[in-house]
């Protein structure tokens, strides 16, 4: 048996790089699989998800399992602005039940869990966690209504409506106090009782990386991964990143990984793994949003509210473009004024107010797929190009993008699923169908 050299190696927080190295007569087969397997008895278990909400969620539930140390979870976040697309600029709207087929059983848990959230961590003040209820309004005279219901998957890319996925309960009277009505206008009450809630995603992305943090996660910010390297057997071993504030490269050990990197999926998988031929069909929709203020609706009248209202404020969206293109960061988005000044002027008429306050502009690019439904799968080795990974529990690189206007919604039941995928566990939610 060969003898064995203390390297001293750089330490990159608690992580240990390397251990030993071989040195003496060239060791024979056998022995060489023997020292493979003691080094491998060293290194931990490293896992890497990015920091949208789907990732943070992820890590959240991933942290809290008893065979995964916090420590060894690492979130890595390129934009200089945390939260600076979809997941800080979102409506927070949540459904259990207006999602695809594909996505049932995801949505119920997904419901679930933010509900059972909210319940333990104060969501209601931490994050503006509130049932609510959905109103479809149809704007009077000349209004002509679509007539066929487009299905859950389809209804964004098509002008449609996130009413139209569930259809009718009954007719509405009062409006909300801030709606200004018009004659042959109508309203509709949509989605069943108890099957609606309402947050403020920003401020959950916060609490989830404030949890995260609190508990040894590491985060990477603001950082950009390079590359993927192999061990003696080409198996995924690390990950070089580049902390952009610092200009410094530093490479920590890595065996799962978890590209959960919304409309930006695709680049980051082709950078780490350039042989593969997966092309992740993950692409990007454009969508901007108002947040303002009304002299006719305020913290009073909240109680009484409908999607989506946060402390008085207005949320307001619905212009979506495919023709925009997706920046390099989030950060490097940049607002179109005249779509701003259409939800301007609709916020006014359905206000009836002129000049109202505007609080905040948003664009932000929603990861999309062109079937509708997320990806939520581990990718098979031969689909990686010239990386493998090691066994079920011990490795392995994972997708979970294309959430579309759902990312919100059903982002904690994403979480709780890929922290159990990535674990080698049984399911909480049945994903077959939303694999690769």
């Amino acid at each position: 048996m060969p003898r064995l050299a203390p390297v001293s190696m750089m330490l990159f927080g608690s992580d240990i790089v390397k251990l030993f190295k071989l040195s003496g007569e060239e060791d024979d087969a056998e022995d060489r699989q023997r020292q493979d397997r003691r080094f491998e008895s060293f290194v931990e278990k490293k896992s890497y998800p990015w920091t949208g909400i789907i990732g943070l969620s992820t890590a959240y539930f991933l942290s809290a399992s008893p065979t995964t140390p916090p420590s060894s979870i690492h979130l890595i976040e390129p934009s200089p602005i945390l939260f600076a697309s979809a997941s800080g600029f979102a409506g927070g709207f949540l459904a259990s039940d207006w999602v695809a087929s594909e996505c049932e059983e995801l949505g119920k848990l997904s419901f679930r869990s933010h509900k059972e959230l909210a319940e333990k961590e104060g969501g209601k003040g931490a994050w503006g966690y509130e049932r609510s209820r959905g109103l479809s309004y149809s704007a009077g005279r000349g209004w002509k209504g679509k007539g066929k219901k487009e299905r859950g998957e389809d209804w964004l890319r098509q002008g449609g409506s996130r009413g139209d996925v569930v259809g009718v309960s009954k007719v509405f009277g009062d409006a909300p106090a801030w709606l200004e009505r018009s004659e042959g206008d109508s309203m509709e009450v949509i989605g069943e009782e108890g099957t609606l809630a309402q947050i403020d995603p920003l401020r959950l992305c916060k609490f989830l990386l404030q949890a995260c943090l609190s508990c040894g996660v590491q985060l990477h910010h603001p950082a950009r991964a390079l590359s993927v390297g192999k061990d003696m057997r080409d198996k995924l071993s690390s990950i070089r990143i580049l902390n952009t504030s610092m200009n410094a490269v530093s490479e920590i050990p890595c065996t799962r990984l978890l590209i959960s990197a919304g409309a930006w999926s695709q680049q980051v998988f082709s950078t780490l793994f350039p042989n593969s031929n997966l092309k992740l069909a993950i692409s990007s929709l454009a969508g901007h949003s108002l947040v303002v203020r009304s002299s006719r609706w305020g913290k009073g009248q909240e109680a009484k509210g409908c999607h989506a209202d946060w402390g008085g404020e207005i949320y307001i969206a619905g212009l979506n473009s495919v023709s925009l293109p997706l920046p390099e960061l989030a950060t490097e988005s940049r607002i179109d004024e005249s779509s701003i000044a259409k939800l301007k002027m609709t916020a006014e008429r359905l206000l009836g107010e002129e000049d109202l306050e505007v609080v905040r502009k948003g664009l932000c690019f929603r990861p999309v797929t062109k079937r509708g439904t997320p990806i939520l799968a581990r990718i098979e080795e031969e689909r990686l190009g010239s990386v493998g990974t090691r066994g079920t529990r011990e490795g392995g690189v994972f997708i979970a993008a294309g959430h579309g206007p759902w990312g919100i919604s059903l982002s904690l039941g994403t979480g709780k699923v890929m922290s159990e995928m990535i674990e080698g566990n049984e399911t909480s939610a049945d994903v077959r169908r939303l694999g690769l």
